[in-house]
């Protein structure tokens, strides 16, 4: 039997917030543009914390009014405790411009959400194919090897690939770009339930990270329709020192937790917690002849701070804009337009990071007498703005978090 096969300009490898941002762009300039999928939405997947700057990305590819639809739980800032300490970033208070907020959201309704407006548009996608082989030519131009349910393949033919598989990470496994990430190892596990003790008012819809050791933190994830995500991130083998089911272990863990235990005591959770170990992801390249990768599929940070979707929304608009001026004709300096412009905002995450688990940031963030105009600088960080080289913490954020966690440091020491 002959192996069906079809041309398109760009093919794109992953349905979710990545996929859909690059799609949209596409087709909108005119491209012929193929979306295939590995899964059936809806799905569940993580990364359900936005961060402001991602709406630009949404609202510039015309995805921004059937998301304002739905009506997702408005996420104006973020709530970090630490014992009895409590830290309020208000995104309306950060340094700059951009976005003063976005959103909390079930991925599982998010994602669905934009596959749905862009079948609307006319956007063709494929759920439930897999992408098995890729042969690249001289050119540029690739033939992918796609396997259907039944086990039949396809053939696709494109000018372009977008690798936006995010933990699919299936051009880096194909092609062998995966390296390891600089980020300490650490897992996750975590899993939804039903809301039902919420508090009334703000206090309930609150986005909460809450720090029960310097190295391990609980999620408290509010969604609108009254469900919320539960999780704990923090080293692989803290995790792994919990014994029993996936349900005994966030049970337990759960008591770690002064502030949320009561909250969440008894309730049945929807779904065994799900464990993802040593998350961290990172690859030797982030685009070559032909392809290029966003999202999770190049890089993965540590969720502490929520980039993940930001940077999916990023990498997947700037290389959209860039393949299709590619495809007219232009010359694109791939090294200088693309690379070196996530990976500036990738080093400034990944600061803040690793500052995060040395304790450096936690000193700033819950000292008593905390600098708002310094307040305000990390606040436009935390809120993805993380390309404005007019912030100080974002233009010396290797030396700045250093220098001023030290000087927080001494000030704690000497109120004592």
């Amino acid at each position: 039997m002959a192996v069906k096969s079809e041309n398109v300009d760009v093919l794109i490898i992953g349905a979710g917030p990545s996929g859909s941002v690059a799609a949209a762009y596409l087709h909108k300039e005119g491209f012929k543009t193929k979306v295939v999928e590995k899964s059936k939405f809806p799905r569940f997947v993580i990364g359900e914390s936005l961060i402001p700057r991602c709406m630009d990305h949404f609202e510039a590819v015309g995805l921004l009014p059937c998301l304002e639809a739905q009506n997702f739980e408005i996420k104006r800032g973020a709530r970090f405790i630490k014992d009895d300490l409590i830290c309020n970033f208000d995104f309306s208070q950060k340094y700059g411009e951009g976005w003063d907020w976005t959103w909390q959201v079930p991925r599982a309704t998010f994602d669905k959400v934009l596959t749905d407006e862009l079948q609307l548009w006319g956007v063709d996608i494929d759920f439930e194919k897999e992408v098995v082989g890729v042969d690249f030519k001289a050119n540029g131009s690739s033939t992918t090897t796609i396997k259907n349910l039944d086990g039949n393949l396809s053939k696709i033919h494109a000018k372009y690939i977008v690798d936006s598989s995010g933990f699919g990470r299936v051009l880096p496994r194909l092609l062998d770009l995966e390296k390891p990430s600089e980020i300490p190892k650490h897992s996750s596990i975590f899993t939804h339930l039903k809301d039902v003790k919420r508090p009334e008012g703000k206090e309930g819809t609150l986005i909460t990270f809450d720090v029960v050791r310097e190295d391990t933190w609980l999620w408290v994830i509010p969604f609108s329709n009254g469900d919320c995500s539960v999780g704990y991130v923090g080293p692989t083998e803290f995790i792994e020192s919990f014994k029993g089911s996936t349900t005994e272990r966030l049970r337990e863990m759960l008591r770690l937790s002064e502030h949320y235990f009561d909250r969440f005591d008894g309730i049945d959770f929807y779904f065994e917690p799900k464990l993802i170990k040593n998350f961290s992801k990172s690859v030797k390249q982030l685009y070559g002849k032909g392809y290029v990768l966003t999202g999770n599929s190049a890089e993965f940070l540590d969720p502490v701070f929520s980039s993940g979707v930001s940077f999916a929304t990023e990498s997947a608009h700037l290389s959209a804009k860039l393949i299709a001026e590619e495809l007219r004709g232009k010359k694109i300096d791939w090294d200088s337009e693309y690379t070196d412009y996530i990976l500036d905002g990738v080093s400034v995450f990944s600061t803040y990071v690793k500052e995060w688990y040395t304790g450096n940031l936690q000193k700033i963030f819950f000292h008593s007498n905390s600098n708002p105009v310094i307040k305000q600088q990390i606040c436009a960080v935390l809120a993805g703005y993380v390309w404005d080289k007019s912030n100080p913490f974002v233009k010396n954020h290797d030396r700045l978090v250093r220098t001023v966690a030290y000087i927080a440091d001494l000030e704690m020491q000497a109120s004592r």
